[in-house]
Order: structure tokens, then sequence, then C-alpha cells
């Protein structure tokens, strides 16, 4: 597994395509979990990267939280809008660790006042979700060809290209 800082270091080019859909979408990804009975969910989320780590951290008692803390495994796919992906999309697998820092709870808390005026700052976060990552994948398209970067811990990215 790998934290997020290892992955910006080991996987440039996907981390560079995850950050810009990121903004592009106002935060907005998409996070597959596993339902209690094994089925996948879909659900909207605003991760956040902050300190070094990439952050599973929302409204608390919602199902998505409840289905990571059965069974912390997911998928973060960067909200798509076009078909084409024109602009890219990047997929990461992982799963996540309840970090219970209070004072990393309040920075984060602060650090999103700072930038958005949404005011979390006082509340208690439980869970606090870190994203331990195991894989990404973006895909582009260059030149009028297909290409996939694919990124494991330690082994850096690789680039595979279709016509």
């Amino acid at each position: 597994m790998a934290t997020w800082q290892e992955f910006v270091d080991e996987a440039p080019r996907i981390a560079e395509i995850f950050q810009r859909r990121h903004a592009a979408t106002g935060n907005l990804c998409l996070l597959a979990t596993v339902r209690a009975d094994g089925s996948p969910r879909i659900s909207p989320i605003e991760p956040r990267v902050f300190e070094g780590r990439l952050l599973l951290v929302g409204m608390p008692h919602t199902t998505k939280f409840r289905d990571l803390g059965r069974d912390g495994r997911f998928c973060l796919h960067t909200a798509t809008v076009d078909p084409h992906v024109g602009d890219g999309d990047v997929k990461l697998f992982g799963s996540v660790r309840n970090d219970p820092d209070r004072a990393l709870h309040q920075r984060f808390a602060d650090a999103v006042y700072a930038e958005s005026g949404f005011d979390l700052r006082g509340q208690e976060f439980d869970p606090f979700y870190v994203a331990e990552l195991t894989s990404g994948s973006s895909v582009t398209i260059d030149d009028g060809q297909l290409t996939i970067t694919i990124w494991k811990p330690g082994q850096g990215e690789r680039v595979v290209r279709k016509s």
C-alpha cells in the first residue's frame, strides 16, 4: 500500500490527471464501496488531499461510510463528463483506515473553512478515513490513441497504447 504522497512521487502522470479532473469538478468523484451483501455501491464524494494524505471524509452515518467501516476496500473514480475522455480520467484503488488524531481533524476543518467558508471547525469526525492506495490507472487520448497508464506501489507507471 502507498500513501498519497508516495503515489504522487511514483505516478506523476496519473496524479496530475487526478488533480486536474478533481479540481475541474469541484472535488467531486465517485466512490465504489462493498455493500453488506457483497454487491457494489457507487456514491458521490468530495475527497480532499491534505497534508500529504488522500482523505475520504464526509457526512457521518451514511451508507458509504458504513460500507467502508465493514470493508475498507474502495475504488475512487474522477467524475467523467466527456464520453470521449478528452480530459482523461483516473481510477484509484485501495483501502481506508480511520485516523483518530483530533489535532489532524481540526487542522483539516480549519483548511476547509479557509478554502471554502464551509465551517466544520469544532466538529468531531468519526470516521476520518485516510486512503492507502494499492493501484491506480488513467485513461487519456493522445494523438488519436487510447493511452492507459497503470501504477502499482513500488513499480512506477507503465503505459499501454491502443489504436
